[in-house]
């Protein structure tokens, strides 16, 4: 009989490789967030075995160095989700009750045989003071600055024609990508992500909502000084004309001098339709550049400068944006995106102009709503799904409300807070889901079903990943909407269920999933491998990867999917991404609020 030791080490279970040299199968892992839980937020693990525990099964929360058992519960009933396979059970464990700083694991006997989780701590605003200074270190790994990059961005040329503009600095888009977007997928009209404009807007956004904890942990200066240097990369993008230039595309070649300013299609094609629409990253660029200069400080360019480019680029998209989009008629990432760029621009300078643009596009967004509570994406039936800015309707909207006095408008888009994340919480809760993974509606061969993941059959032709970045935007959409709807006592000042939501979907990043994989690089027990990228650049200690999927294979998205090795391929979960890290800064600022 083939025996397996088992070691119980730093509150981990290792196990041993048996005589016959292959090791075994685990029948049990506990899965928890790796890096920390918030001392006063929502505190969630899963057991995953291969078959249902039994019925009132203890768990124990067992601190570090000396096993005292500070917290025992009740383990939950088994599920399993059919959808992922129904040859592996769920337990939920529930320790939110735990409110003693240290670090600790989760301990289980399961006939007769000790079952312990990865460490992590508990403390007081636990997750932001460890994942902020790495996020931050992050962006710095990521700036698009050495010495072949600085070179050849100076003078990049547009593509089909000899004109060069300088476009240095900006970070590179992922750790395999060292390409430079504002958006891209701009010729799906449906999908586009905001890139660089986004980041630096989330980087302004923590500065100015928690700028006494970022002080507390010492990246203050760091996050300010990364936010200005994304306002500099975006001012140097503005065209002479008014538009922003979209994307400095590498080709992927080890040539710098090869580097383009281009549009983009599927496969690497490339075009002359680099003209940045509000919703191919000119919106948020805008925003980005006018709430930073409120701040009255210089990076290369002064704050006056950041204003007056912002102003121009409106009034430049403002008559050009349908021409730039490729459809030539505006949707709803343009009517979020054109608001967050009035809503700045009113707030710095209290322009009609502004209030009443904004006003226009929050009412937009309103009518977008379906009965159902999903936003409309198109003029038709298209339901908005997004693999990473699922959230900024609800943000867009919130920042609209820092500004919006009148009650009529006011309540409004309260109201369509309320509706948009009264749907989230409905779509998610309505099958078996031990994770709390945000589920979402979207069309499918005409018609319109919900599920846990984006259809790999979609505008793109190609193009689907791990959705981290949607799940901090909708992490970050539920503190920041529900703060002004659904305000409680509870963590993060939130009612019960939106905290435990949000919760949920920062604590799958960081590890508590059915992989138990932390995607946070550097930090957790257990990573993504290590990719390299040219210049030097690569996998970040701090970035966010691409994450789960629906199974490799299954157009509708079903099934459930993480490959570390795929050919060439593995990008698809495990290149680290831009916009998942600065969705995830936000998601954090929010947990971070005192």
């Amino acid at each position: 009989m083939i025996m397996a030791v088992v070691l119980v080490l730093m509150g981990m279970t290792i196990v041993s490789v048996p005589s016959s040299g292959a090791a075994t199968v685990e029948p049990i892992h506990i899965l928890v967030n790796q890096v920390a839980y918030n001392l006063k937020g929502p505190k969630q693990a899963v057991v995953k075995s291969d078959h249902p525990l039994p019925d009132n099964l203890e768990f124990q929360v067992v601190k570090q160095g000396d096993a005292v058992v500070l917290f025992s519960g009740k383990v939950g009933r088994s599920e399993r989700v059919a959808d992922w396979g129904m040859d592996v059970w769920y337990s939920k464990v529930n320790f939110s009750g735990l409110s003693v700083i240290g670090t600790y694991y989760v301990r289980l006997l399961v006939e007769g045989r000790t079952y312990n989780s990865y460490g992590f701590k508990i403390e007081e605003q636990g997750i932001g003071k460890i994942a902020i200074p790495a996020i931050v270190n992050f962006f710095n790994h990521q700036r698009a600055n050495s010495p072949e990059e600085q070179e050849a961005d100076k003078n990049v040329q547009l593509y089909g024609s000899q004109k060069t503009v300088n476009l240095s600095g900006g970070w590179c888009d992922a750790s395999g990508d060292v390409s430079k977007y504002f958006s891209h997928l701009a010729y799906t009209n449906f999908m586009l992500p905001q890139q660089i404009p986004m980041v630096t807007w989330s980087m302004t956004n923590t500065v100015e909502t928690i700028p006494s904890f970022l002080d507390q942990i010492g990246s203050k200066e760091a996050l300010t000084k990364e936010a200005l240097y994304g306002a500099d990369y975006l001012m140097r993008s503005l065209s002479a004309e008014g538009y922003f230039y979209m994307t400095v595309f590498s080709y992927f070649d080890k040539n710098p001098n090869a580097r383009r300013i281009v549009g983009l299609l599927a496969d690497s094609k490339t075009t002359a339709d680099y003209q940045c629409a509000y919703r191919e990253g000119g919106g948020m660029a805008i925003a980005a550049l006018a709430r930073v200069s409120r701040w009255k400080m210089h990076g290369e360019f002064s704050s006056k400068q950041y204003l007056d480019a912002a102003e121009i680029a409106f009034v430049h998209l403002q008559k050009f944006s349908t021409q730039y989009a490729d459809d030539h008629k505006d949707n709803i990432i343009d009517d979020y995106c054109a608001l967050m760029a009035a809503v700045e621009l009113w707030k710095v300078t209290g322009k009609t102009l502004y209030r009443n643009e904004a006003r226009l596009r929050s009412n937009n967004l309103s009518k977008r709503l379906s009965p159902a509570g999903y936003f409309i994406a198109n003029d038709k039936d298209r339901p908005f799904w997004h693999a990473a800015d699922a959230g900024l309707p609800v943000i867009a909207l919130a920042r609209y409300l820092d500004v919006e006095r009148d009650k009529e408008f006011r309540d409004l888009a309260l109201l369509t807070i309320k509706k948009a994340l009264d749907y989230n919480l409905k779509v998610t809760s309505e099958t078996t889901n031990p994770f709390g993974y945000p589920r979402q509606s979207f069309l499918y061969k005409g018609k319109v079903q919900n599920g846990f993941f984006i259809p790999h059959e979609n505008e793109s032709g190609w193009w689907w990943q791990g959705e981290n970045a949607r799940l901090g935007s909708l992490a970050a959409a539920a503190i920041v909407g529900g703060r002004l709807v659904y305000p409680g006592q509870g963590p993060f000042g939130l009612k019960p269920e939106l905290s435990e939501f949000a919760g949920n979907l920062v604590s799958w990043i960081l590890g508590c999933n059915p992989y138990n994989m932390c995607m946070m690089y550097g930090y957790g027990e257990k990573n993504v491998p290590h990719m390299s990228a040219m210049y030097g650049h690569g996998t970040g200690k701090g970035g966010i990867s691409n994450g789960i999927t629906g199974k490799d294979g299954n157009g509708d998205g079903t099934g459930i999917d993480f490959k570390i090795e795929d050919n060439g391929n593995e990008w698809r979960w495990t290149e680290q991404w831009i916009p998942h890290t600065g969705w995830f800064l936000q998601a954090v600022a929010g947990m971070s609020v005192n």
